[in-house]
């Protein structure tokens, strides 16, 4: 992996984003997971109480290694 620092939004991609969150421990991505659900739910405390939500066909991003 390259170790430049770059500060180009169009290298960004969600392939890079998801190669850097897979090398990260565990224990971080768990981190990661309870502090963007902290800010969620501090942002947005109502989005617990969504009810009758239904799943939308067809919107389902597969990753996987380049």
């Amino acid at each position: 992996m390259d170790r430049a620092i770059s500060h180009d939004r169009r290298e960004e991609t969600i392939e890079a984003k998801a190669r850097w969150f897979q090398s990260l421990p565990i224990a971080r991505r768990m981190e990661l997971l309870c502090q963007f659900t902290d800010l969620i739910l501090t942002v947005h405390p109502e989005i617990v109480e969504q009810k009758n939500a239904q799943p939308i066909a067809g919107r389902v991003c597969v990753l996987s290694e380049a």
